[in-house]
């Protein structure tokens, strides 16, 4: 079996944050299961708001000379794409639904990625509290034929950075890693 190229991209604003304490459990089940991992930190990266010129289409990256172009090219790339996310306002951050309209240039490409994963994490710990990610998530997907939402990983409950300690979401963050 050939390993897969796993992106993990963490949209967490808190250094060790519980969406990134998420992630880390996805990326140690799939380094462990011999995938090539790769975790980038939108906080350490900067990047705008998409301008709709559409321009990307034609030249097949963005005009806007920032980190979502390299990104983007990585997300093309990627075998399996990981969003890992707080939830604000029951929906995803707004750096995670930026980089999604920033990754336009993907559109109509011959993109590797047939899977997606989302992790998530919220202070509210009721099921629904997640649904408004899972629909921001599974609307951009729905726009890449080949891809499809695999899973979704949810810790609610969960606020200061630390508490998702001991969370039963990390070891299903963890199998959902193994099982790429």
């Amino acid at each position: 079996m050939m390993d897969k190229k796993v992106l993990i991209l963490s949209f967490s604003s808190r250094k060790g944050g519980n969406s990134e304490t998420l992630a880390a459990a996805f990326a140690k089940g799939a380094q462990e299961a011999g995938n090539q991992v790769e975790t980038v930190y939108l906080r350490e990266k900067q990047y705008g708001f998409c301008k709709g010129c559409l321009a990307c289409q034609k030249l097949g990256h963005c005009v806007i000379k920032d980190d979502a172009v390299e990104i983007a090219a990585k997300m093309h790339d990627a075998d399996v794409l990981v969003f890992a996310t707080p939830v604000y306002y029951y929906s995803v951050s707004g750096q995670l639904k930026t980089m999604l309209d920033r990754a336009n240039p993907l559109f109509g490409t011959d993109y590797a990625f047939t899977k997606a994963y989302l992790l998530a994490t919220a202070a509210e710990d009721g099921p629904e509290t997640v649904a408004g990610s899972a629909k921001a998530v599974q609307g951009w997907v729905d726009c890449f034929p080949r891809c499809e939402l695999a899973g979704t990983v949810f810790a609610g409950g969960v606020t200061d950075v630390g508490e998702i300690a001991g969370h039963p979401a990390l070891e299903k963050a963890y199998q959902s890693g193994k099982e790429v």
